[in-house]
C-alpha cells in the first residue's frame, strides 16, 4: 500500500506545472503560494474530519518550522520560475532535491545506499539534465535560463528540507496532523507580504479559480499519502521512484499547452525510465556455489 501512496502523491505533483501556469494567468506568485497553502489547509482539514481524526496544532518542534520555512521557499521560487518559464520547468527542481536527500540519507540517516540505488540517481539525474539542457547553446541557455534555473535551484534546496522534516516528523506525529501544523504555519507565513505584493496579472476567470482549487487539493493531501508511505517505503527509495512525475509533466505540457518536445526531451526521459528500472526490477537470484565450504553470489 505504501507504494500505492507514494505513486498516487507523485501523480498529482505531475500537474503544478500546469496548474500553476494556468492560475498566473490570474494571480501573482505570492498569491498563489498563499492559496496552495490555505487551500491545502482547508482541503486536508476536511479530510481529517471526514475521517474523524483529531486535528491538533503543534508549534513547539524545531522541525515543524524548518519544513514550513523549506516548503515555502519552495512553492513561491518554483511558482515564480514556472510563470515565466515552460510548465514543465519545475522538474530542475528534481536532481537538487535528490541529491540533497540521497547524501543527507547516507551521511547523516545513516541509511545503506547500494550501489544499484546510487546507479538509479544518477540515471534519472542526467535523464532530467538533458531534458533541461534540450540542445540549447550554452550562450542562450545562460542568457534566457539561468534566471529560472537559479529559481528552480532555490526551490530544490526547500523543498528537501521539507521532505527531510516530514522524514523526521513521522516518527513523532501522525501525518495528517504533521502536515496540518506544517500548511497551516505556511498559510500564516505566506500571508505577511500580501498587503503588499497581492496583484492580479489578468481576468479573473473559472479555469484558474479551478486551478488554484486544485493546487489545494494536491498541497492537502498528496504530503498526506506521501507521509504515510515513508512508514513502510525506504527513504532513498521514496526519493528516487517519486521523481517519475517528472515523464507525466512533460507530457501534461505537451496536451494542456502544446509545449514542445525534442529529442533532447525524449532521450532524457528515456534514461529517466532505465533509472527507475535500474531501480525497481528484481535482482536475479543469488547463485550458491560450493567451493571449499564456501559461498558467492552473482552481483555482490
Amino acid at each position: 500500500m505504501g507504494y500505492v501512496l507514494l505513486l498516487l502523491a507523485t501523480l498529482s505533483w505531475s500537474f503544478v506545472g500546469i496548474l500553476v501556469k494556468t492560475a498566473s494567468m490570474m494571480l501573482d506568485s505570492m498569491t498563489i503560494t498563499f492559496m496552495r497553502f490555505a487551500l491545502g489547509v482547508v482541503f486536508l482539514g476536511g479530510f481529517l474530519w471526514i475521517k474523524r481524526h483529531p486535528i491538533k496544532i503543534r508549534f513547539d518542534m524545531k522541525w515543524i518550522w524548518l519544513g514550513a520555512a523549506g516548503k515555502c521557499c519552495n512553492y513561491f521560487f518554483e511558482n515564480i520560475a514556472l510563470s515565466i518559464g515552460y510548465s514543465y520547468g519545475n522538474i530542475l527542481v528534481t536532481p537538487i532535491q535528490t541529491i540533497i536527500l540521497l547524501v543527507v540519507s547516507a551521511v547523516w540517516l545513516k541509511e545503506k545506499l547500494t550501489v544499484r540505488a546510487w546507479a538509479a540517481a544518477l540515471l534519472c539525474i542526467a535523464g532530467v539534465l538533458l531534458i533541461s539542457w534540450n540542445g540549447l547553446p550554452l550562450a542562450l541557455l545562460l542568457q534566457g535560463g539561468a534566471w529560472t534555473t537559479v529559481l528552480y535551484a532555490i526551490s530544490g534546496l526547500g523543498t528537501a528540507f521539507h521532505v527531510l522534516s516530514q522524514r523526521m516528523l513521522i516518527k513523532e506525529m501522525d501525518a495528517g496532523n504533521m502536515n496540518f501544523s506544517v500548511f497551516l504555519w505556511c498559510s500564516l507565513l505566506m500571508a505577511l507580504p500580501l498587503p503588499f505584493q497581492a496583484s492580479l496579472t489578468g481576468p479573473v476567470g473559472l479555469y484558474p479559480i479551478l486551478a488554484l482549487a486544485l493546487l489545494g487539493v494536491i498541497t492537502g493531501l498528496s504530503f498526506y499519502w506521501f507521509s504515510q508511505a515513508l512508514r513502510v517505503v525506504s527513504f532513498p527509495v521514496a526519493v528516487i521512484i517519486s521523481n517519475c512525475g517528472v515523464l507525466f509533466s512533460i507530457l501534461w505540457s505537451y496536451l494542456f499547452f502544446r509545449e514542445p518536445i525534442t529529442e533532447y526531451i525524449l532521450g532524457g526521459a528515456a534514461i529517466f525510465v532505465v533509472g527507475l528500472l535500474v531501480l525497481n526490477l528484481p535482482m536475479r537470484p543469488a547463485k550458491v556455489r560450493q567451493a571449499g565450504g564456501l559461498e558467492a553470489s552473482d552481483g555482490g
